[in-house]
């Protein structure tokens, strides 16, 4: 059957670490072809080469059945492949109609810049993306979702004949998930070729044609979608069979309050929001994409000041107007771009363990101790099974599970006994995802007390001992986490714009007490 891409024998090696080994893919027009895989099995590598991002060290790309070298992302622009990446790529003081044509502005006379017909042509795009988004608007001051779709618009833009998509619902609620799959399609329509990149494994059927299944580099196999199981696909992502069992939740009302917040209040943003955490307990926050979830996080954590509102510690109150006097209070915070705001990407996996901690490994003023960083370094890259060639690895060049295991051991030796952990399992694999959860769970188990803020449903439900639903800044519900909630229920307070009491007074001392 005839191909626009086939990408043969691909070898990728990069310090420490093989990522591919004699890879193949191919692609055919007017199909999505998904591309799974574990974090780490080089599913990003391959489409970094196919869109000129690297240069492979061995093996060749053929377009139309033709040999083509691709030495850079603008000869692949040029031979019609774009690539929307996993990490935004986003300039945000620009507006999102200059960051979707910039370099291509539209010109008037004398090379003037003419804003005017900038604006209107990002705004039919917006409008084929069903997105009602304002073409002026600053991209910084966008949720991710927004800025995510603004990505979608900017490769929109170039009519490409192939489309690499790296895990572009990563940041999407069901609705805009919905609008983008429409998009897709009608690219289909068209005859573009679009390679799909996800780790959710229910997106397969609704958007695949073929699936082709990547591990530690190697090709696995291709398979239909429509025809495969997504148990079989796991299993040959991982190499090994993956229990999706429901996890237990033992009763935590009995147990000491660990945290405690009082009307906390942000504008629109945080709108009386009380709460109370018990020490052993995950409390899982859900609600849809603005709901104010992770705005209420950073603001215990003192990333964001509040108008108003008491934070509690073990009973005791805290004022709490940085980060600095968060972690001091005991609390961690993952936030949901790990990347941006939990890890040093250009340093080893040494130093980001040690970061939150620096003051008990100094020795002597200016220096560390280095063998005790060493050595706390590798007891936790064992504990939590980071895989890692080294305590001295970059950590831009783990994997995101693994990344977020660096982040969780940075908050571990810091000791915190409250952690919030937003979008845990954000771009991770299937197989992570479970090492995550089984690590949550465990760290419960031990005493910490854990917020989970997820978009997945499924995950919220599945981890949760209470689950705390927010509509519009607001608190509208506590419900029992596992088996007793249906997602009917959370989605009924999701949408719900006024509080509804689901604790009273009298069973909120009880907890306390």
């Amino acid at each position: 059957m005839q191909t626009v891409i086939e990408m043969r024998g691909i070898e990728k090696r990069f310090p420490g670490v093989h990522a591919l080994k004699s890879a193949r893919f191919d692609l055919r027009p007017g199909e999505v072809h998904a591309l799974m895989g574990e974090n780490g099995a080089g599913k990003s590598t391959l489409m970094k080469i196919l869109a000129g991002i690297y240069r492979p060290d061995a093996g060749e790309i053929l377009i139309d059945g033709k040999t083509i070298e691709l030495a850079s992302p603008r000869s692949a622009q040029a031979a019609g492949i774009g690539i929307i990446h996993q990490e935004l790529s986003l300039m945000n003081d620009l507006t999102a109609a200059q960051n979707i044509f910039i370099g291509r502005e539209p010109r008037r006379a004398f090379g003037l810049l003419d804003e005017r017909l900038l604006n209107q042509q990002a705004a039919e795009i917006f409008k084929t993306m069903r997105l009602k988004l304002d073409p002026q608007a600053t991209v910084g001051g966008l949720t991710i979702a927004k800025q995510q779709m603004v990505e979608i618009a900017k490769a929109l833009s170039y009519n490409f004949r192939v489309l690499i998509m790296d895990e572009p619902t990563a940041a999407l609620n069901d609705a805009e998930i919905a609008d983008l799959f429409g998009i897709i399609r009608d690219l289909k329509v068209q005859g573009v070729g679009v390679v799909y990149i996800s780790h959710k494994m229910d997106e397969l059927k609704r958007i695949a044609d073929r699936v082709t299944i990547m591990r530690d580099g190697e090709f696995v196999d291709t398979v239909p979608a429509a025809d495969t199981p997504i148990n079989t696909i796991i299993t040959k992502m991982v190499g090994r069979e993956v229990k999706d069992e429901p996890l237990q939740v033992p009763d935590t009302s009995k147990n000491p309050i660990a945290l405690e917040v009082k009307g906390l209040r942000r504008g629109r943003e945080i709108r009386d929001v009380s709460f109370s955490l018990a020490r052993g307990e995950i409390l899982g926050f859900a609600g849809l994409m603005g709901a104010g979830r992770t705005e209420v996080a950073r603001a215990i954590f003192g990333a964001d000041p509040l108008e108003s509102g008491e934070i509690l510690v073990h009973g005791k109150p805290q004022t709490i107007r940085s980060p600095h006097d968060a972690v001091k209070a005991g609390i961690g915070y993952l936030s949901e771009d790990r990347k941006h705001f939990g890890l040093a990407l250009s340093m080893d996996v040494r130093n980001n363990i040690a970061l939150a901690s620096l003051k008990s490994f100094m020795r002597f003023p200016g220096r560390l101790d280095e063998k005790s960083m060493k050595n706390t370094a590798h007891d936790y890259i064992r504990k939590l099974a980071i895989r890692t060639p080294s305590d001295t690895q970059e950590v831009k060049l783990l994997s995101g599970g693994n990344q977020q295991k660096v982040v969780i051991a940075k908050w571990l030796l810091r000791n915190c006994d409250i952690l919030i952990f937003d979008e845990p399992t954000r771009g991770i694999d299937v197989g992570a995802k479970s090492e995550i959860y089984q690590l949550l769970t465990n760290l419960s188990k031990s005493g910490k007390a854990i917020i989970v803020i997820s978009s997945e449903l499924p995950e919220v439900m599945r981890l949760s001992h209470r689950i705390a639903v927010m509509c519009e800044g607001r608190l509208t519900g506590i419900l029992p986490g596992g088996a007793a909630t249906g997602q009917e229920d959370i989605m009924r307070l999701a949408t719900l714009r006024e509080s509804m009491v689901v604790e009273t007074d009298t069973e909120m001392q009880r907890r306390v007490g």
